[in-house]
Order: C-alpha cells, then structure tokens, then sequence
C-alpha cells in the first residue's frame, strides 16, 4: 500500500513533490523548511526559530499519517552554518527524545535561504 500524506497544517510543496509519503508501515516526510503553513510565508528568523517551525511542521505531517516522534527512526538534517549547530541541537534535542539515527551535514544554500531544513522516516 502506498499513499500520499497531504495536511493544509503543514507547508504545501513548493515543488513537484509530496508532502509525505506512506509506504506499508514506514513514512517518508520530505524536506521541512520553516514555512508558516496557513500563509505560505517564509519564517526568516534565527536558527532555534525556524528549527522549532520546522519541527512543528513534522509534527503535524507525522500526526496526519497516525504517527508520532517515537516513530521516528532516522532524520537528515541540512544547516545553512554549521556554526548553528549546538543551537540547533538544542531544540531538536527536546523533540527527537528517542534519539532516531542522524545525519547532519552543511547544505551550500538551501531553499528561501532557509538556515535549517529537515527531513524524516518514521516506522510503526
């Protein structure tokens, strides 16, 4: 089985892309950048700001496919400075408890000149 996740509570794409993609029992979530789903506007604040929006938009793609954080078992994570890093690491800390597998690495430029962005697999 596979299906699309799609939730006016989080960003639209912005590309040819989905949301959120549900396969059998894993959730793909692409990509989150910290875009304010009701008005489609950028957040262009500093990197604990747009990392707490980008994780709430997770959130609520994870809640409309039944999930939730303890599900999720591998992030990847784009900084647009690696010098954000413990900030970063500050607030996700507080989300991923159940410590997933990770990958973070420094993207050159990211989409809307975001300064994080985040994407996740979660399995029930």
């Amino acid at each position: 089985m596979k299906k699309i996740i799609l939730t006016d509570k989080a960003p639209a794409p912005i590309g040819p892309y989905s949301q959120a993609y549900l396969c059998e029992n894993t959730l793909y979530c692409s990509g989150q950048i910290a875009i304010e789903p009701k008005t489609g506007e950028f957040l262009n604040g500093n990197i604990e700001e747009q990392t707490e929006k980008v994780i709430s938009n997770i959130s609520e793609l994870l809640t409309a496919a039944g999930f939730g954080f303890e599900d999720v078992v591998k992030t990847t994570c784009f900084l647009a400075d690696m010098d954000d890093f413990v900030r970063f690491n500050e607030v996700y800390a507080r989300y991923f408890v159940s410590k997933p597998a990770r990958s973070c690495v420094a993207a050159k430029q990211l989409p809307k000149n975001a300064l994080v962005e985040i994407e996740i697999v979660a399995i029930k």
